[in-house]
């Protein structure tokens, strides 16, 4: 089977999903895998050193035969240039795919941008190719939802070009049920949708990692209930400030540990100096490498979103990350993410933006024996590798490009 992977990020671009580690795993199954992207420039929305926009430019990492089209870089706060640096993208590409690849058997299609669809389309029109598109933002809701899209219209038009996506695509693969029951009340036929989870960095932690634990303020004799990702606004990490507050005068020895940088950062930071809580503590954003070792010395880990339509069909990529982790978890997000660490069996659900509720999930766990919560990590890692890790999800995906091809095939017989 040959297969073009067209995607928005690859590497050397950090943060994501089905990159050069999937095409090589598919490449290890027998499959002639070939990668359609920009020249890399996330997240800085500078082009990397060794590079520069060209017509077009083909490389080989690791074995993957990689072609680099133009793009607008651009990742910054503004709506205009993100759609600038999508639409560029999705533009350029169509003419290699159009002209100068090599027919593939299948195009997957890493969506991302809902405009990277568009070189898929054109070679089913025009060469008969299938395309699986892949799903990880459900546009447009998670476009008007950020408040990137303010034009006029522009949400009409982009209504109808992802209807169009949809029902041209041979097979859909989405995150969660949540994002499969949106489709299909788009009228898509679900049968053509295959729900597919994430996997994570399954990168062993490094060994020689900083021990976090040495901060006074995380001692090793604290309970210490960890997040690790972005400080944004969808987080709606107000609540926690306030649980990790109600927690500390109820159970003195919790502490609350935040992981990353976003753009609520600076602002939460304040919030905890001037409300004094002495039991939370700010950690920079850390390399994927030592992220892993640092979720080790937690004794729970916490996912919250705040409470939307959208936050509930989706599923946090830290969520597979915390199940591998074999920590308990403390879900404060209403939906498909709660359902599935609770059909792990691995922590315990919470209401989002709730401050007593989270207090309280909190409080059960610390006051749980250290063999039960050992008992829920061991649950969560093991339903992590029997059905979400790299092997299982990888696995998965080769069975839908094999379905898309046999559909076509059927369609033109």
């Amino acid at each position: 089977m040959r297969i073009l992977m067209i995607t928005q990020l690859f590497q050397p671009e950090p943060n994501h999903l089905k990159g050069l580690a999937f095409a090589k795993e598919l490449s290890a199954l027998g499959h002639d895998v070939e990668v359609l992207t920009g020249f890399p420039n996330y997240p800085g929305g500078k082009i990397y050193p060794g590079y520069r926009n060209r017509l077009f430019q083909t490389e080989v990492i690791d074995g993957i035969k990689i072609t680099r089209v133009p793009v607008f870089p651009n990742h910054s706060g503004s709506g205009f240039g993100r759609i600038l640096c999508y639409l560029s993208l999705a533009l350029t590409a169509c003419v290699p795919a159009l002209f100068f690849l090599k027919k593939p058997s299948v195009v997957h299609v890493y969506q991302g941008p809902a405009s990277l669809a568009l070189p898929a389309i054109l070679m089913r029109l025009f060469r008969g190719v299938p395309y699986v598109l892949d799903i990880q933002d459900l546009w447009p809701e998670s476009v008007t939802s950020s408040g990137m899209l303010s034009v006029p219209g522009a949400e009409r038009v982009l209504h109808m070009w992802c209807d169009l996506a949809h029902r041209l695509a041979t097979k859909i693969v989405v995150l969660s049920p949540g994002y499969k029951a949106a489709l299909t009340r788009r009228g898509i036929d679900g049968s053509r949708i295959d729900v597919v989870y994430n996997w994570c960095d399954e990168t062993p932690p490094s060994v020689d990692s900083t021990a976090t634990r040495q901060d006074p303020l995380w001692g090793r004799d604290r309970f210490a209930v960890v997040y690790a990702g972005n400080l944004g606004r969808v987080q709606a990490l107000d609540a926690v400030l306030e649980a990790a507050g109600s927690v500390n005068t109820s159970c003195s020895n919790a502490i609350f540990v935040f992981i990353g940088d976003g753009i609520d950062g600076e602002r939460l930071r304040s919030v905890v100096a001037e409300r004094q809580l002495a039991n939370v503590l700010f950690i920079p954003r850390q390399p994927i490498s030592k992220i892993g070792a640092i979720m080790q010395q937690a004794d729970a880990l916490l996912i919250h979103l705040r409470d939307d339509p959208l936050c509930r069909i989706g599923i946090p990529q830290k969520t597979q990350a915390y199940l591998a982790a074999g920590k308990p978890i403390i879900v404060a997000v209403k939906g498909d993410a709660a359902a599935l660490v609770q059909e792990a069996g691995a922590g315990v659900a919470c209401e989002p933006q709730n401050p007593s509720s989270i207090a309280s999930a909190a409080t059960h766990l610390l006051r749980l024996s250290s063999a039960a919560r050992e008992a829920m990590g061991r649950n969560g890692r093991n339903f992590y590798e029997t059905k979400l890790s790299f092997a299982v999800g990888t696995k998965r995906m080769e069975s839908v490009f094999y379905e898309a091809i046999k559909w076509n095939d059927l369609r033109h017989n």
